[in-house]
């Protein structure tokens, strides 16, 4: 496997060299150790795999320890994030030798490392960007973060109350339907046994001239037939097994059976006596029973329904109305609670606009002070809060926050957007850019050739304003400016070798004399006289000076 360690100290470095080369050696691979999507394409023809690893001293950088502590990741003075990746895209990263997800990588790689690059010309164009570099600098992102969620759960809410109120009157409409039909149910009896029981009382009423004729013959059959009931046959027949001498045990038997039998006989002579005291024809009765049964098969009609399943669908109904009932107090709930996410909302919104508030002028005037260095005089960029309309509410804040740029005394301040100049452009970003990385907290700076359409003595202010930087932490600055370089710390040259089948990249720590080679080279190009060469040892001993 090949392999190319390259090990940066505090301070600035600057990368130069060919075209590319060096952002492909570091920014990529860095990016690639930082969770960034896989490009195979890096991956060197004949291999099957890339792996990288980035080590981080993070002993004073207190945020990253407690992230990972949170996250039961190993917390010691140093964090290894290490990358790998294969040619059928599989990808595998590890922090400090446990397996992790991409987004775990990213989540600790923007606490240990910040980028700046020229295609950050073109953010600045939008004022998403100004809002989120003016929270950084005011160290509001937390805050930021806050108002952020406390609109979403605001929003949610809202959104949702929203649309039980435009579903209001559907739902009265059937609230009171279904209190009717509730009503209409509960007037009657129409439980399965209760409706079994009209149904008898149904038949026995409708047949009850029948019955008591029925019921007066069996009462002759059993007592009352002179000499020819049930009752006399069975006493003369007892009379006459008691008359009986030296009975066998079978006539024994039968006579017992027959005393139960008259037993029985005048048991239900009785009941039938009942029963004929007992009952009468009541034409009225018959009427409610059968008025009663009609309601119910017609509500079963209804409700689409067999009769004995009325009692089941009063059941569904009633579930349902409690529903809607239950939903008329959550909407008086629901408002109550949008009123308090509103209530929080307004209150972090309110505290973000007084931090930025207070922040815009002072940011602007660091950012000025830079313009004035990288040679754009009289120019004046101003942080511009425009508070949105009362009552309207965004993620973002209550103002919308953009960096408008007079850059000539007396002339309006315009939107980025309308520079003409794209080297003005360049310069306004540059300054913004090392303002914003002044106050970060992130202890490594990548700056990718920030420089693009610079050069002379404006090129010389941006070095010294990135050695500024790298006084108080990491700065890696790839560059193609000669002036850029002279001022670094520390210099790397990338270059890459091409032999017959294959290229090479290679990484190259440069000492004094080869600093002054290749600031030759960058200076003169190809063609390196004793002129460039005194040129670029002068330019070197004037930047360490």
């Amino acid at each position: 496997m090949e392999t190319l360690e390259i090990e940066f100290s505090s301070g600035t470095t600057a990368i130069t060299g060919e075209t590319g080369a060096g952002k492909s050696l570091v920014l990529d691979a860095l990016g690639m150790a930082l969770g960034d999507r896989a490009d195979t394409g890096t991956i060197r023809h004949g291999k099957d795999r890339a792996e990288i690893t980035a080590t981080f001293a993070i002993d004073s950088i207190e945020d990253a320890k407690v992230w990972l502590n949170n996250n039961d990741f190993s917390a010691e003075d140093e964090c290894i994030l290490r990358r790998i990746y294969t040619v059928e895209g599989r990808s595998r990263g590890y922090i400090n030798g446990q397996s992790c997800t991409m987004q775990q990588l990213q989540q600790l790689g923007d606490m240990l490392s910040d980028i700046h690059s020229q295609h950050e010309h073109q953010s600045l164009l939008r004022r998403e960007t100004h809002r989120r570099l003016l929270d950084e600098y005011t160290n509001a992102t937390d805050l930021a973060s806050q108002v952020a969620s406390d609109f979403r759960d605001w929003h949610s809410a809202h959104k949702k109350l929203t649309a039980l109120l435009e579903r209001s009157d559907e739902l009265i409409a059937r609230k009171d339907l279904l209190c009717f039909q509730v009503n209409e149910l509960q007037q009657i009896d129409i439980e399965p046994t209760s409706l079994a029981k009209l149904e008898v009382e149904q038949q026995t009423l409708a047949n009850a001239e029948q019955i008591l004729q029925d019921s007066h013959s069996l009462l002759a059959i059993c007592d009352q037939n002179e000499g020819n009931n049930v009752r006399d046959g069975l006493n003369r027949a007892l009379s006459i097994l008691a008359g009986l001498k030296h009975k066998p045990d079978a006539l024994g038997t039968a006579e017992e059976l027959l005393q139960g039998g008259l037993i029985q006989i005048e048991e239900a002579t009785r009941e039938i006596e009942s029963h004929i005291d007992r009952f009468e024809a009541d034409p009225q009765r018959l009427a409610l029973v059968e008025d009663q049964l009609a309601i119910i098969f017609q509500l079963a009609r209804k409700h689409r329904v067999n009769a004995d399943q009325l009692s089941e669908t009063l059941t569904v109904l009633e579930h349902e109305l409690q529903g809607l009932q239950d939903g008329g107090e959550s909407i008086d709930a629901l408002q109550l609670q949008v009123a308090d996410l509103a209530t929080d909302y307004e209150a972090s919104a309110s505290k973000l606009s007084t931090v930025r508030q207070q922040g815009s002028a002072t940011m602007a005037a660091e950012i000025n002070q830079q313009l004035q260095k990288l040679s754009m005089e009289g120019a004046e960029l101003v942080v511009q809060l425009s508070p949105l309309d009362t009552g309207e509410y965004r993620a973002s804040g209550f103002e919308e926050v953009e960096f408008l740029l007079a850059t000539n005394p007396g002339q309006p301040h315009k939107a980025l957007a309308k520079i003409a100049s794209g080297g003005e452009l360049s310069r306004v970003s540059l300054a913004i850019q090392v303002v914003a990385a002044a106050h970060s907290k992130i202890p490594t700076l990548i700056f990718d050739e920030v420089d693009v359409g610079i050069g002379g003595s404006t090129a010389d202010i941006v070095g010294q304003l990135l050695k500024q930087l790298g006084d108080r932490g990491q700065v890696i600055s790839v560059t193609h400016q000669p002036q850029v370089a002279a001022h670094a710390h520390h210099h790397y040259r990338a270059s890459k070798v091409v032999e017959a089948n294959s290229a090479e990249s290679l990484m190259v720590a440069l000492d004094h004399s080869a600093r002054v080679d290749e600031l030759a080279r960058m200076l003169g190009g190809a063609q390196v006289t004793d002129q460039t060469l005194s040129h670029a040892s002068e330019l070197l001993s004037l930047a360490s000076s």
